[in-house]
């Protein structure tokens, strides 16, 4: 099971790390080669995985939220991928996987506006299995992965195996020239200006609270 261990299941990149990777391009390189490894474990991975979606899961942990096999998602969760919103390319997951899950036109709108996919609607969409309330969320998952453990091992697993070859279709036809674009974004000015613009809003956000 994945969850978050805190109020987010996974809160999108590290501001300062944008940054760093903008100007140091072998650390960009070493970021998305991480990237790149984690989709093919996610997906590779031979037992069931079970997303608790917790509350939101920005950015790359969007994508991996929707690459696990089972996504359950609280009532106060989201999911959204905002690489265009910061200057950067949905390169990490989105463009290679969430067409396939939800149609073209669907994640073309999801991807290029950043917009936020509420539970209900994510399930609509085909990017999460079930809402269930907050306080029952860990429950759960718990109670389908015994369901799961309970069935017979080898089909449960070869099962996965052949369902994620459209997964591993679509990483191998997609995702090295997303990953190499957004490589390139790091390096462009719009991701610095995005990193001053949030930041802005943040302390004027802190401001207000005082």
């Amino acid at each position: 099971m994945l969850t978050g261990a805190g109020r987010a299941f996974s809160a999108g990149g590290d501001l300062d790390n944008f940054l760093l990777q903008q100007k140091d391009v072998e650390r960009r390189r070493r970021s998305l080669r991480n990237a790149r490894r984690l989709a093919d474990e996610v997906i590779g991975f031979h037992l069931p995985v079970i997303a608790a979606v917790n509350g939101p899961a920005v950015g790359l942990g969007a994508t991996l939220a929707v690459l696990s096999d089972f996504v359950i998602m609280s009532e106060d969760s989201y999911l959204a991928d905002t690489h265009v919103l910061v200057g950067l390319v949905a390169g990490d997951g989105g463009a290679a996987f969430w067409p396939l899950l939800t149609g073209l036109l669907r994640a073309k709108e999801l991807l290029l506006l950043g917009e936020r996919v509420h539970p209900e609607e994510a399930v609509r969409l085909g990017l999460a299995s079930r809402v269930v309330a907050s306080d029952d969320l860990r429950k759960t998952a718990l109670e389908l992965a015994h369901r799961l453990a309970g069935l017979p091992p080898q089909a449960v697993q070869d099962t996965k195996r052949s369902l994620n070859l459209h997964l591993k279709l679509a990483m191998n036809a997609v995702l090295d020239f997303s990953l190499a674009t957004e490589g390139e974004s790091f390096g462009t000015p719009e991701v610095a200006e995005a990193v001053e613009r949030i930041r802005a809003r943040a302390a004027k956000a802190k401001e207000a609270e005082q």
